[in-house]
């Protein structure tokens, strides 16, 4: 999609432009609201600044948006409202062998029960090992810390999703 054209959608299309960036509807909304946008750096600043301040169930909401991690049903069923940008971020997690995913399925389980939202980490060309890592890594983090990490992947996420609608 063409910067101009999203400049000039029509609001309900723009909210479904950027709902394939991130599922938080204060940052949808704040998105919406700060059209035009001059170039594909603005856009970016724009998406950081409308992260900044949303509250934990605003972080929530995007969280909810993704598939856990390893997940192929979930990946199903969660990329349905996000298949346009968010594709293939999980792609090399069907390369890996049933031990690992076995791991990395227990940590999902382990991490939501621990924190109260699932792990959420900028996936792009990360084997299901280095997330599994990740996510044993992160496991004995507080919850404050918790949410500060997968607050800062989700905005790398978001990011990544930009760059992939509008380039560089």
């Amino acid at each position: 999609m063409l910067l101009n054209d999203l400049n000039q959608l029509p609001v309900a299309d723009a909210k479904h432009m950027f709902m394939q960036c991130c599922t938080a509807s204060t940052w949808v909304n704040n998105m919406v609201a700060a059209r035009p946008f001059a170039n594909t750096p603005a856009i970016k600043k724009a998406a950081d600044d409308a992260w900044l301040g949303l509250t934990e169930q605003d972080y929530f909401e995007a969280f909810e948006g993704h598939p856990k991690i390893g997940d192929v049903s979930s990946l199903r069923a969660k990329y349905a409202n996000t298949k346009e940008l968010a594709g293939n971020e999980q792609g090399l997690v069907k390369e890996a062998n049933d031990a690992v995913l076995d791991v990395l399925a227990q940590g999902n389980t382990d991490y939501q029960a621990k924190f109260g939202f699932i792990f959420i980490v900028c996936a792009t060309g990360k084997s299901a090992k280095q997330m599994s890592d990740l996510l044993q890594a992160r496991l004995p983090n507080n919850r404050a810390q918790e949410l500060v990490n997968a607050a800062e992947e989700q905005r790398k996420i978001f990011q990544l999703r930009i760059t992939k609608a509008f380039g560089k």
